[in-house]
């Protein structure tokens, strides 16, 4: 027996979603099985590497330095695109392993297998030894994801997000936000950042941030107090910046840290408010309670904050940063969880809809929770999960019980005009019922992004209007991707393509996982005739969504605008083999591929079916120009009831 010990770059794979696919469909998962085998044996060797062994639908291999490690990760990723069905999880580890015969032992191989397992599908995961070597290398790109405690290794570690480049995009400083010259923060102002999670258990992530979220949300009822969005100050999660930056970036002067430890019904809290100039310490405290005590810290920490900064309020708004949405600690913990899932998106809207029903159940006069599972219904019916015509009564029923709960809540009345666009065509009665929420809570930017996009954009073509309500919720959220994909769409359809695709670009370096800036960047790379661009965009975000379908129809797109008809029908036999798929995307590609009177079945059944996507065809730039010149195209665009 021989063996030896030397420093390696131990790489793990592993196939998103394969043990499902094989309960699903055992040859399918074979033939992906071999597949994965043939993408995976000439690439390690290509970088030098060296194929250890495979473990069920997952390889292990070793590299001599962590660039080619990591370059060979990126070409797995790139080639998964190739392949139908396939998206990886890649963890990387540079460390000490032993070398016996035709195996590897030790803590890197157990670090690199844990980080795979923690990464997201079409995601590379490293560790901190790995990042330093690759940080300034061209070609790829890294994020820094936060400490993780992982299983059997004694200290957290520091992990990293790799990606590879495929253009150069604008700067993270971006577009919007430093458009201007940066102004002076206002004296009274705040951003309350996610509190870290000191919990044993990683899945505790959901309640340190719903209560910085719901500080976020008491302290926006205050006129006197500027508080920046929760997108933009989630951005800064388990990232190691300067105070100084945090102030520049989000306009603020003062800073909320915080942490939470829950064990069972027991909680520690500690609250920091920091100016951030200095970085001296306004005020601090520490609580040790139980879960029924959350709502008085809540209460106490909000109140503290304005002592501190001499917040001017009336007792009206008293009672608004301390009104308790629940009594009941169980239905408000589902509620944190079910809003935790819903703003991961995909297929985290399911949990998120499960648990806004749970809250429901444990507390029937939570007004809150009914708003959150109305919002879960309306997101699942876009993103296609399940049709509009099978969760609208449910939807509307949910928002009006909200509102007839309390009828002061921003939340409920942005649930219902959501509904009211979406679902019933109701175009006034949607803008009036969004704006009275804006005028409930003047700080909600979803509303003013919906009101924007849906309302005045997509329905009415009032494209000036729209880009004033977006530019409004990017002035509240400036670090929020999804806000600025929702302006580059809003620009998309007005036409203005280089002002769409730079402000998509901003949202992709704000959230490199955001799903609808990728999508907005390679439709608006399609409207441009810039196919290459546009294949290689919907090739990544195919990987980056373990193949959602709204991927595939862009790539499908893409692939008919550069003529590549074989690889197009190939990805539209694959949409067919899916349950659900005849919608509007897939009436786009069926007229992509020249198909015209398939395209109009799928829009018509989209049309009975009250799918939300129907809404965006009268102005879609993407729209296959023989479809629109149909006359069915515009008995279509009669039968929705379009406002003239």
């Amino acid at each position: 027996m021989t063996s030896s010990r030397q420093l390696a770059a131990i790489m793990f794979t592993d196939i998103a979603g394969y043990t499902a696919l094989m309960g699903e469909n055992e040859s399918k998962a074979f033939e992906l099985l071999n597949q994965n085998r043939k993408l995976h044996k000439p690439l390690i060797e290509t970088y030098g590497g060296r194929w250890i062994k495979e473990m069920g639908d997952g390889v292990l291999a070793s590299f001599p330095t962590v660039t080619d490690a990591v370059n060979c990760a990126c070409a797995l990723l790139q080639g998964c695109g190739k392949v139908h069905g396939l998206c990886l999880r890649i963890g990387i580890h540079l460390g000490d392993v032993v070398f016996e015969n035709e195996d590897v032992f030790g803590d890197g191989v157990n670090i690199a297998s844990r980080l795979q397992a923690l990464a997201p599908a079409g995601g590379i995961w490293v560790s901190e030894a790995v990042y330093q070597n690759v940080a300034n290398k061209t070609g790829v790109a890294t994020k820094f994801v936060g400490e993780k405690m992982l299983k059997n290794v004694k200290e957290p570690v520091r992990v990293y997000e790799v990606r590879p480049t495929n253009h150069k995009t604008e700067s993270s400083e971006t577009y919007l936000l430093h458009k201007d010259k940066p102004q002076a923060a206002a004296p009274k102002s705040i951003a309350v950042l996610p509190f870290v999670n000191m919990s044993n258990d990683p899945e505790q992530e959901y309640f340190s941030d719903g209560m910085a979220e719901e500080l976020i949300n008491s302290l926006n009822h205050l006129k006197d107090l500027k508080v920046a969005g929760r997108t933009s100050s989630f951005q800064f999660k388990g990232k190691n910046i300067d105070l100084r930056k945090v102030g520049e970036m989000l306009g603020v002067s003062t800073v909320l840290e915080g942490s939470v430890r829950k064990q069972g019904n027991r909680l520690r809290v500690t609250a920091q408010l920091i100016h951030v100039e200095d970085g001296f310490h306004i005020w601090s405290e520490k609580y040790d309670c139980t879960m029924e005590d959350i709502f008085a810290i809540q209460d106490e920490i909000a109140l503290a904050i304005t002592e501190q900064l001499k917040v001017v309020f009336f007792e009206k708004d008293r009672e608004k940063i301390t009104k308790t949405p629940t009594h009941n600690a169980e239905a408000y913990e589902l509620y944190l969880k079910a809003r935790f899932y819903l703003y991961r998106r995909g297929s985290a809207i399911l949990k998120g809809l499960e648990f806004s029903k749970k809250a429901i159940a444990v507390d029937p006069d939570f007004a809150l929770a009914y708003a959150c599972y109305a919002d879960a219904q309306t997101l699942a019916a876009a993103y296609n999960f399940f049709s509009g015509k099978e969760v609208m009564e449910e939807v509307k029923r949910a928002a009006k019980t909200a509102i007839k709960l309390d009828d002061t809540l921003g939340e409920a009345y942005f649930s219902l005009a959501y509904y009211y666009v979406c679902f019933e065509y109701k175009w006034e009665e949607s803008k009036k019922t969004f704006y009275k929420a804006i005028e409930l809570n003047p700080k909600f930017v979803q509303a003013s992004s919906m009101l924007g996009k849906i309302c005045l954009g997509w329905v009415d073509g009032n494209f000036e209007e729209a880009e004033e309500q977006l530019r409004i919720a990017i002035k509240l959220e400036p670090l929020s991707a999804i806000d600025h994909a929702d302006l580059a769409w809003t620009l998309l359809m007005a036409c203005k393509l280089e002002e769409a695709l730079t402000v998509a670009k901003t949202g992709i370096e704000l959230d490199y996982n955001s799903f609808l800036s990728h999508r907005i960047t390679g439709l608006c790379y399609i409207v441009l005739q810039r196919y290459d661009e546009a294949i290689a965009t919907f090739q990544y975000l195919v990987n980056l969504s373990a193949r959602h379908q709204q991927a595939i129809y862009g790539l499908i797109w893409a692939y008919c605008g550069e003529g590549n008809l074989e690889e197009a029908q190939k990805l539209m036999n694959e949409l067919n083999s899916r349950a659900g798929s005849a919608h509007v995307d897939y009436g786009l590609s069926a007229a992509y591929l020249g198909d015209l009177d398939t395209a109009f079945d799928a829009l018509e059944k989209a049309y009975h079916d009250v799918d939300p996507h129907i809404l965006t065809i009268r102005y879609a730039p993407y729209v296959p120009a023989p479809l629109r010149a149909d006359a069915r195209f515009q008995d279509l665009l009669k039968k929705i009831g379009f406002p003239k």
